[in-house]
């Protein structure tokens, strides 16, 4: 197996950590909508100790492309430039508001930053079901790497399918992670309720959504990938069964395995490619003909070697250590 594969395959599970972890953190954010304030509290604290090391994925999907596949990188940035930097502006409403909701108790300042949680976590999620949509059907990318396209270009019915469907996910798995950390009775049992219904209109936008993208892409063309998005229709089905009965682990550990099978099956469908034209398949930015030199490729590797598991060490102890439910006598904002 050569470096180029590894860095594909290292890639795939830097985003499918990111999604599976940014996707609660979302998911929570945007279930913040019409709560009562001391259940928003609630909410809040919940991630409150994990938001931040989640987005770390991110960054470091996105640095370890910049420095594999730098031109899928530069070509990528140039095709999603707007839409990049709304994300850009909800993620740094996000985080603000994380930092400065608590600052003072009064009621206005506690709605404008929770207004600003939600917005930060819906416009990512959005953004991201129609970036992954875009990279498999194709985008205009002619044979210098260049972007050719316009914005609207981006915004395809199948699309904004994506998006609605990665937004319906991420707030099923959200709720799910709420139905583990949250001890207030009353609560949890509306939580309940609250995902099998989410959990149900997410399997509905799947299926819409698999059949757009078997009609729009060549997914179908892989066993692999259809035996991956088989596994986590299965999943989510189980994750919204457990909801049902109440079992609040169990939906979680589905929807998150859910979330695991999907994202490796669009990797799946991809490889070898990683951005798809949509003008000439030859035009398509691969692993190879996008790839950095094998020097630098195998410092990577050692680099990568070394600090991953760290990472994955120190992430995995931060969970453990906050890893108690919340109260209503946790929050402070009343």
């Amino acid at each position: 197996m050569d470096l180029n594969i590894v860095w594909f395959i290292l890639i795939t599970v830097l985003f499918t950590g990111f999604f599976i972890l940014e996707g609660f953190d979302y998911g929570v954010g945007m279930m913040l909508l019409g709560r009562p304030k001391n259940e928003r509290s609630q909410f809040v604290r919940a991630i409150g100790p994990v938001w931040d090391g989640n987005e770390v994925w991110m960054i470091t999907a996105g640095g370890a492309t910049f420095a594999a596949f730098p031109h899928v990188y530069a070509t990528m940035f140039s095709t999603f430039y707007l839409a990049l930097f709304l994300m850009l502006l909800a993620l740094i409403m996000r985080g603000v508001a994380f930092e400065l909701r608590g600052k003072l108790k009064y009621s206005d300042w506690i709605n404008f930053w929770d207004c600003s949680i939600m917005f930060g976590s819906f416009v990512p999620a959005l953004l991201w079901g129609v970036a992954v949509t875009n990279l498999l059907r194709g985008v205009p990318i002619d044979f210098q790497m260049h972007y050719v396209g316009t914005f609207l270009d981006l915004l395809s019915p199948c699309a904004l399918l994506g998006g609605i469907f990665f937004v319906l996910l991420f707030a099923f798995h959200g709720t799910n992670f709420l139905l583990i950390k949250i001890a207030d009775k009353g609560l949890l049992e509306e939580l309940q309720k609250k995902s099998f219904c989410l959990g149900s209109s997410a399997l509905v936008g799947y299926v819409l959504f698999a059949a757009a993208m078997a009609h729009d892409t060549d997914i179908l063309s892989k066993p692999g990938t259809i035996i991956l998005l088989g596994l986590s229709i299965a999943a989510l089905i189980a994750s919204c069964a457990s909801a049902k009965r109440g079992c609040g682990c169990r939906a979680f550990i589905s929807s998150t395995l859910s979330v695991a099978f999907l994202t490796i099956g669009f990797f799946t469908a991809l490889f070898p490619r990683i951005m798809v034209s949509s003008l000439s398949p030859e035009w398509s930015l691969n692993i190879y003909n996008a790839a950095s030199t094998p020097h630098t490729l195998t410092l990577m590797t050692i680099a990568a070697a070394i600090f991953v598991p760290i990472v994955l060490l120190y992430q995995g102890w931060t969970y453990k250590v906050f890893k108690d439910r919340v109260t209503p006598a946790d929050v402070h904002y009343h």
